[in-house]
């Protein structure tokens, strides 16, 4: 074998390598921070001490104690608190100036995630202009006549390898469903189109009437 044909295995090899080990390692490290994150923050280390009465580190026990937490609020939500409560207490925190904002856009950003009424559900393809330029995004509102908007609807754009997005409004008859799962969908936008086609197809698309 000669220097140039292993030369090109080697760099063959490494390429596959990065590949494969990458976006793995990738994805592993952003799930490792997040919890070492909330477990750090969680831990109760400065109420626990050691023999030497050093505060002591848990592994392990601010990721519980997140969980029991979270489950504790549930069961409170679910069975003391009344709708009647629940929406004075949102109109108090609604007057609350920038933490109304804060919470409010936190609040409906999860539910579309985590809610029974989930917002990113609806893959569509909006044509942007008339050269044929097309955008993927998800429709969230169909309806706004409320501000006087009866044609028009909003979608949201999330953007390639990023967690944020743009939202924008656009004429109801430039928006055409797909035929494609909501996580493939997401998964074509955030990658740059390079994956959530393998097991999807879009059906074809039609201009619709005016």
């Amino acid at each position: 074998m000669s220097n140039r044909t292993l030369l090109r295995l080697l760099l063959n090899y490494l390429i596959k390598g990065v590949l494969f080990l990458v976006p793995l390692a990738g994805a592993l490290l952003l799930i490792f921070w997040i919890v070492a994150t909330i477990d750090s923050a969680l831990n109760l280390s400065w109420l626990i001490r050691d023999e030497t009465g050093q505060p002591l580190y848990i592994p392990g026990l601010g990721i519980v104690i997140m969980i029991l937490i979270l489950i504790l609020a549930g069961v409170i939500v679910t069975n003391f608190i009344t709708e009647p409560i629940y929406n004075r207490l949102y109109k108090l925190l609604n007057r609350v100036p920038l933490f109304s904002t804060l919470y409010s856009s936190i609040k409906d950003f999860t539910e579309a995630f985590v809610g029974d009424e989930k917002k990113f559900n609806e893959p569509v393809l909006v044509e942007v202009n008339e050269t044929g330029l097309k955008k993927i995004g998800f429709l969230t509102q169909h309806d706004l006549r409320k501000i006087h908007l009866p044609e028009d609807v909003i979608v949201y754009f999330p953007y390639s390898y990023s967690f944020a997005g743009q939202v924008c409004v656009v004429k109801a008859k430039r928006v055409t469903p797909l035929k494609m799962s909501a996580t493939d969908a997401m998964k074509l936008v955030v990658s740059g189109g390079v994956s959530g086609l393998e097991h999807e197809e879009m059906k074809d698309i039609k201009p619709s009437a005016e």
